[in-house]
């Protein structure tokens, strides 16, 4: 079991940028959380096996849609918690 700190920046808010990582992190038996930020970029919390991790973050990385635009991306290898019971939108 892996879990990540993400914060994502660029044009990730008002793109379906949370609901996009939200169906990936489900595609992914990923859980955890992800919210916007004041300073425009979307924090997000994963957990879950390792190439499963992985997987998730390639297509964060990426982003949904062409409006979506993934300027930078740091990724913080963190503790594991066990408070997830499933991955959710933060508002």
């Amino acid at each position: 079991m892996r879990q990540v700190h993400v914060v994502v920046s660029g044009r990730v808010q008002g793109v379906g940028f949370r609901s996009f990582t939200q169906q990936v992190a489900v595609e992914n038996n990923i859980i955890g959380w992800v919210k916007n930020l004041n300073d425009g970029s979307v924090e997000i919390k994963a957990q879950g096996e390792d190439n499963k991790v992985d997987a998730f973050l390639l297509q964060v990385k990426k982003g949904p849609s062409f409006f979506a635009k993934v300027k930078n991306i740091e990724i913080t290898e963190e503790e594991v918690e066990t408070a997830f019971q499933k991955f959710e939108i933060k508002y």
